[in-house]
């Protein structure tokens, strides 16, 4: 399956979370197995052989996603979650997104000093919570090898906040 293919999985579903916003459902696109195994091809392709020691998945679709990348390529899987929800000791990284604010929490112990680190996501939007996130890598000494998506909201021109790192993204609108 190329690309554009994969773009025909993905449902479009108007004023989701709020009026205003367009929101690209995945779900439709995980439940083909067809779609679900080229999906986690191309975005572990680039990173195969890579030397990655760890994938970082964003609550909540980059756990799915991040999970399987981490097992195609040989890595450790480490999650990136809203407030509140690790049980040991956390750093904290709020940021703006598209329709409000947040924050994200990593286990501080998550991430060694030289580690090299690979953040997998769904979507990069308006990319606040990608860059929280690379500053949380960054912060625990992590070497951020790069950030992969499986779409990437070109209007929004989220890797303006992401200026410095390799971005690679399946899909594009």
């Amino acid at each position: 399956m190329n690309p554009m293919d994969l773009k025909q999985l993905i449902r479009h579903v108007p004023d989701f979370p709020k009026p205003g916003i367009l929101f690209y459902d995945i779900t439709t696109l995980l439940r083909d197995p067809e779609g679900l195994k080229a999906t986690i091809d191309q975005l572990s392709a680039p990173y195969v052989g890579q030397g990655i020691d760890a994938v970082i998945g964003i609550e909540s679709r980059g756990f799915i996603l991040g999970s399987a990348v981490a097992d195609r390529i040989g890595a450790g899987f480490i999650p990136i979650r809203k407030p509140g929800k690790l049980p040991a000791k956390s750093m904290r990284e709020a940021y703006a997104l598209e329709y409000g604010t947040d924050a994200l929490e990593i286990h501080a112990d998550s991430v060694e000093t030289g580690q090299r680190v690979l953040i997998v996501d769904d979507v990069l939007a308006t990319g606040g919570t990608a860059a929280a996130a690379a500053r949380l890598v960054r912060q625990l000494g992590g070497e951020l090898h790069g950030l992969a998506f499986l779409i990437e909201l070109l209007f929004l021109s989220g890797k303006g906040k992401l200026p410095a790192e390799k971005v690679y993204s399946v899909v594009q609108y």
